[in-house]
Parts: structure tokens; C-alpha cells; sequence
């Protein structure tokens, strides 16, 4: 538990009493940590008497994560179909910027909303009026797994299974970066709570469609080798996509700039998927983030940020401009690696 959790938690704690209808969300394209913080708010705000609502966001309620105690009562709208008037408290979990509450147009909130931002995104330098960005942290439902302690809430199995599974998945299965013993105890208290958790993992690591398989053939081999083979990216155009029935869902959370990094030789990672005319998504993942932050690259593009080991970026914009953006943007963040 650090510092600045033990200092703000009281101040989040007394905007959650002071409210009654609150907003809760996913940021685009869902992973496990964004659902999880947002349905273990959702389960510990109807404890509280408390009237909280969970919109899924710009995308569509992802398959693999449905198994989730809440997971049916998440409003499937985005930012811009619902009423803010309704509602005293948006607290936004997981999100490094007001581009992770919605990607479709701009977000302006109305005075008498009161917002709390609780992060661990590097990227995130403070939106909302009051702002819990710790980027120590491996995952945000780590950050509440400790303001629930702080808050004296006792821990539900319903809880308990949102909660690890967002460690779980942010965490890599443990393995990533700012996993530490902290992360271990509080897992440990979890699964002692819902020992069903290894059912959790099989779901959500079994449950494809065979158009992600599609994707995945389609994006190892369409690689290209840039800045001296250091760099491969993954480049999928819209109508490679089209042709073969693959939407933006079967695009998303599929890691394959994971499966680049992992490649001796190839530093740093990336997909740049076209998943829609003038619509390009860019996933950057690194071996070495001390040598290669690849977030610098992604805020480099002007539309994105992230982690140092991991981060993304969402483009408006031609795929020939964004491929050319991004070879830019490289080039500015790591001028060492040379020409593209």
C-alpha cells in the first residue's frame, strides 16, 4: 500500500458517501483489469445502498470475460448514448486519458458532476477533479483491491472474482513488470475468498472465435522489419480484414505484439491494424522497457499512451498516413535506432 492510496482513499471514500447515482465504465476495447475495477465498484456501490450504473463503452461485451459476477448488468451504450444529468459521481477506472472513456467524439463533463480517476496508467496526468494515478501499481484492481481494505469493506466472492481477475490479467499471469509480493498476498487473499479462480483463467484464455484465429494468421503474415530489424509491425489493412468476415472485436486483446517482442533480435513489437476506413489501432509491446519505453513512441503519435512494457494508440487517419506516423514517431522517440 502506498502513500498516495492511503492518502486519497479517505477523499474517494467521502464523494462516494456524498453521492447516490454513479457512473461507472469500460474503457474501448476491455481487458480484464477495466471490467474487473469497474464491476468491483459496481458490487461494492449496490452494497452500500448506493444506485451505480456500468456502461461497456465503445466496444462490444467481450466473450471471454463474461462469466463475471455483473457482467449481465453492464449497459451496453457508449459515453455519448446516456444522460449525465442523471448522475452525482463518474468514477473512471483503468483510464490513462478522456480517450479511454470514449474514442468517438469529444468528452466534456458537466460542472455538477463530480469525477474521480483511479489509474496506474504512466500516461495519465490527471483528468478528472480529484485523481488517484499510481503508476506503481501492475494493475488498477490492485489500487482498489487496497482502497477496500482502507475503506473497511468487506471482501464478497463476487468482489473477490472481478478483482483477480483484473490483477490477473494485467499482470500477464504474474509475469509482467511491477508484479511484486504485494500483488502475490493480495491474490492469495482472493482466491481464498473464490477458489474457482483457475475456472476464471480457463474461460478466459480458451474462449476464441474462429475469426481470431483468422486474424492471427492474417497478422504473422503480414510483418514487416524496420530500423535494422530492431522493430517488426504487424500492418493489416481494412480490406484484408473485410475479405475475410474479421471484425474490430476479433482484432482487439489478441496480443500478437506480444508474440514480436518475444522474438530475439526484434526489440520492440507492434500491430497497426486497420479496423475500419481511416481507423487504425497500434498496439507497441517491448523486451527491454529501460532500453525502449515504447509508451514514449505511443504519446509520440500524438494519440496514445500506456505503460513503458506496453502501451497503444488509436489513429484517424489513412493507413498510409498512419504507417508513416508512426515510422516518425519511432524515429523521434529512439533516434539511436536510425532510419526507418
Amino acid at each position: 500500500m502506498t502513500d498516495i492510496v492511503t492518502k486519497l482513499a479517505p477523499q474517494i471514500w467521502d464523494r462516494i458517501q456524498k453521492s447516490q447515482n454513479i457512473l461507472l465504465h469500460c474503457h474501448p476495447s476491455p481487458d480484464g483489469d477495466s471490467i474487473g475495477s469497474a464491476l468491483t465498484l459496481y458490487h461494492l456501490l449496490r452494497g452500500l445502498n448506493k444506485h451505480p450504473t456500468v456502461i461497456m463503452g465503445d466496444s462490444e461485451p467481450p466473450r471471454s470475460l463474461s462469466y463475471l459476477p455483473g457482467f449481465e448488468q453492464i449497459t451496453v451504450k457508449n459515453f455519448f448514448q446516456i444522460d449525465l444529468t442523471g448522475f452525482d459521481l463518474f468514477i473512471i477506472v483503468d483510464s490513462s486519458s478522456l480517450g479511454q472513456i470514449s474514442k468517438l467524439g469529444n468528452i466534456n463533463f458537466p460542472e455538477n458532476l463530480d469525477t474521480v480517476v483511479i489509474d496506474h496508467h504512466f500516461s495519465n496526468h490527471g483528468f478528472a477533479k480529484l485523481n488517484l494515478v499510481d503508476t506503481s501499481y501492475i494493475a488498477t484492481s490492485q489500487i482498489l483491491y487496497d482502497l477496500i481494505k482502507i475503506w473497511g469493506i468487506t471482501l464478497t466472492r463476487e468482489i473477490a472474482a472481478c478483482l483477480f481477475i483484473g490483477i490477473y490479467t494485467d499482470s500477464g499471469g504474474f509475469k509482467y513488470p511491477l508484479t511484486n509480493v504485494e500483488t502475490f498476498i493480495a491474490s492469495a487473499a482472493l482466491i481464498k475468498i473464490y477458489p474457482d479462480f483457475s475456472k476464471d483463467i480457463f474461460i478466459y484464455e480458451n474462449s476464441l472465435e474462429p475469426q481470431q484465429i483468422s486474424y492471427l494468421a492474417l497478422a504473422f503474415n503480414s510483418i514487416e522489419h524496420f530500423f535494422s530489424g530492431k522493430v517488426a509491425i504487424s500492418m493489416i489493412h481494412y480490406s484484408a480484414l473485410s475479405d475475410l468476415g474479421i471484425k474490430k472485436k476479433h482484432t482487439e486483446k489478441m496480443e500478437v505484439s506480444n508474440f514480436l517482442k518475444s522474438v530475439i533480435g526484434w526489440e520492440i513489437g507492434i500491430t497497426m491494424t486497420e479496423i475500419a476506413p481511416n481507423e487504425v489501432n497500434l498496439s507497441f509491446r517491448t523486451r527491454d522497457e529501460a532500453k525502449y519505453n515504447v509508451a514514449k513512441i505511443a504519446q509520440s503519435t500524438g494519440f496514445g499512451g500506456g505503460h513503458p512494457a506496453a502501451a497503444g494508440a488509436f489513429l484517424k487517419m489513412s493507413y498510409d498516413q498512419s504507417k508513416k506516423l508512426l515510422l516518425e514517431s519511432i524515429a523521434k522517440a529512439y533516434p539511436d535506432l536510425g532510419s526507418p
